[in-house]
């Protein structure tokens, strides 16, 4: 894959993937973290240009590192956290997610909205909880199905896409098999994908295009529209879930996991 293609068509939009301020919002209210006594100590990882990451400076007595493998993205950060006075909360860090330099049992919070499926949900969660305290909250949003049911066509798309879609029921398997405590879920809205993450991002494919006149540039277009495409046929039958869950103080993950 083209990594400068891929960041110069995303960049310029205000998120890299489906949610919004408002689901940030919901997913802090179920985590209970504001009710926490001092300073929280946060990772949000994948963060892209910071659209949940400044939501959870806003909303939290928290200092946020904020991760992403692209310098672009998060220079942008950077730039907005200045522009509304939150730049002494949030730190930056360039680096993978699977390769992560915090010290185990020192965060409060990891958050990875939209992003945890780089590494796999299962896989993810796993890594991921070596570095929360006990009791530390994990945050995640998922690419999830809504049905057990589904036309063959979306069905075929996304196992093939992204093998570890399952339904929620699976998920919150996984993050109790894991060590986890559920405390919440939700499915993002349609508004989601459609306002806050499609129509920004079809709103720049044409200066895209004129920017990289190049059959490998066409074709990232192509198949973003056909993802587009596939959303507005079968949006019922899949989408974002919002999980929400604590490690458990002295459990250990299942074997063979």
């Amino acid at each position: 894959m083209n990594w400068d293609l891929m960041i110069d068509l995303h960049k310029r939009n205000p998120r890299q993937g489906p949610g919004s301020a408002a689901q940030t919002r919901l997913a802090i209210d179920f985590s209970g973290l504001s009710s926490h006594v001092g300073t929280l100590k946060i990772a949000d990882i994948g963060c892209g240009t910071g659209a949940s990451t400044l939501v959870l400076a806003e909303s939290l007595n928290a200092e946020i590192t904020a991760v992403d493998l692209f310098s672009e993205f998060l220079d942008i950060l950077v730039a907005q956290a200045g522009k509304r006075g939150l730049g002494d909360r949030i730190g930056t860090l360039p680096c993978s997610m699977d390769d992560l330099p915090f010290e185990e049992a020192s965060l409060d919070a990891m958050w990875a909205e939209g992003s945890i499926y780089n590494m796999g949900f299962q896989r993810g969660i796993a890594y991921f909880r070596r570095f929360l305290k006990p009791g530390g909250v994990l945050a995640v949003s998922e690419m999830t199905w809504f049905t057990r049911e589904r036309p063959d066509e979306i069905d075929a798309y996304w196992t093939n896409e992204y093998p570890e879609i399952a339904t929620a029921s699976e998920k919150i398997g996984i993050l109790e098999e894991q060590g986890f405590a559920p405390v919440g879920y939700f499915p993002l809205p349609e508004n989601c994908w459609t306002d806050h993450y499609y129509a920004p991002l079809q709103s720049g494919f044409d200066a895209f295009l004129a920017r990289h006149g190049t059959a490998e540039a066409s074709s990232i277009i192509d198949s973003e529209r056909i993802e587009i495409a596939l959303y507005e046929r079968y949006r019922d039958y899949y989408g974002y879930g919002f999980y929400i869950a604590r490690r458990m103080e002295g459990r250990e993950p299942a074997r063979g996991r």
